[in-house]
């Protein structure tokens, strides 16, 4: 029998456009096939959505759901608004929490600000930052020094992944 597989993701696939910007859907995302998550998603309803918390899910229909490359933090804000869309999750797929450590401070927890932008209010600018993904199956990753001490807001960085 053949398998498919498809990832939901909570409205991830409802891109509106105003003026030619793309807001991203409730989750972010943006883009979904230059995200690398490709055509197949879809989206879920309101009660499945869980206020975005099901963003990056994957839904095994007959198989495994795999990422290629690791999961991907893009940071956006400024000094002291940290803004952290993360993407390309593997395993389960839906970020259920975020941390964030700079090389000069401790481990902090993250606010989901919607979909998978995740929030800190820390002055991080000019350490290097590592990141600990847990997911909904409650599996934990750390990516140690994902993004250098030279990082700029508006730049994606790509840390470890699930297996």
């Amino acid at each position: 029998m053949a398998l498919i597989g498809i990832m939901l993701a909570g409205f991830l696939s409802m891109v509106s456009s105003v003026d030619g910007y793309y807001w991203g859907g409730a989750c972010g995302y943006g883009n979904l096939y230059s995200q690398g998550y490709g055509t197949n998603t879809a989206a879920l309803s309101t009660a499945m959505f869980e206020n975005g918390l099901s963003c990056g899910a994957c839904y095994e229909i007959k198989v495994p759901c795999r990422r290629r490359g690791g999961i991907r933090f893009t940071i956006n804000g400024h000094s002291y608004f940290n803004l952290v869309l993360v993407t390309n999750v593997g395993g389960a797929g839906d970020v259920h929490s975020l941390a964030i450590k700079g090389s000069r401070t401790p481990w902090q927890s993250m606010s989901r600000n919607w979909g998978q932008n995740w929030q800190s209010n820390s002055y991080l600018n000019g350490q290097s930052l590592s990141f600990k993904v847990t997911t909904s199956d409650g599996r934990s990753l750390v990516s140690y020094n994902v993004a250098p001490g030279g990082w700029s807001f508006g730049q994606t960085y790509s840390g470890g992944q699930f297996r």
